[in-house]
C-alpha cells in the first residue's frame, strides 16, 4: 500500500462542504475519505502506468485543500476550461500533467492521466486523457517503484 507523507492540515466535512460550494463541485465519497485521512501529500512508492503506449510517469503531489501551496482550489482555478467537464485535478508529476478525478457520470471517481502535450482545442475531446483507474483506492493501490537492478 502506499504511503504519503507531507500531507496538510486535517480537514472536516464542513471544510469539503464549504470547498465543494464555493468550487461548484460535488466530490466523490472515496475521494472525501481519502482527503480527511490525508488532504494531499506526496507519495511512495510513487510511479504508475499510463498506457503501454505512453509507459509511466510520476505522481509528484495530491493537492490539498486550505492555505498550502499545492493547493485543490488553485489548480481547479488554473485547469478551468482546459480539463473536459467534469474533471478536476487532484495531482500532477514533475512535467506538468496532471491527475484527475471525474466528478459526474460516466467518469464518476474515476482517475485519469490528462497529458499537456496532446492538449487539443476542445478541452472536452479526451484525446489526450488516459485511464488509470476505477476509484482513488484503485490508483494508490497500483503505484509501485522502480525494480531495483
Amino acid at each position: 500500500m502506499a504511503e504519503i507523507f507531507g500531507s496538510h492540515d486535517n480537514l472536516s466535512i464542513e471544510k469539503i462542504e464549504i470547498f465543494e460550494n464555493e468550487n461548484n463541485v460535488k466530490l466523490t465519497e472515496q475521494y472525501i475519505k481519502f482527503l480527511l485521512k490525508w488532504n494531499g501529500g506526496k507519495v511512495k512508492p510513487n510511479l504508475f502506468m499510463i498506457s503501454n503506449e505512453q509507459g509511466p510517469s510520476v505522481l509528484n503531489v495530491f493537492y490539498g485543500i486550505g492555505d498550502m501551496y499545492d493547493n485543490l482550489t488553485d489548480f481547479i482555478e488554473i485547469m478551468d476550461e482546459r480539463l473536459p467537464v467534469g474533471f478536476i485535478p487532484i495531482g500532477d508529476d514533475p512535467s506538468g500533467n496532471v491527475i484527475c478525478i471525474g466528478t459526474k457520470k460516466p467518469y464518476y471517481d474515476k482517475i485519469y492521466f490528462w497529458d499537456h502535450e496532446q492538449e487539443p482545442e476542445d478541452p472536452n475531446n479526451m484525446s489526450n486523457m488516459y485511464f488509470l483507474a476505477n476509484d482513488i483506492d484503485e490508483f494508490l493501490s497500483n503505484l509501485y517503484e522502480e525494480p531495483e537492478v
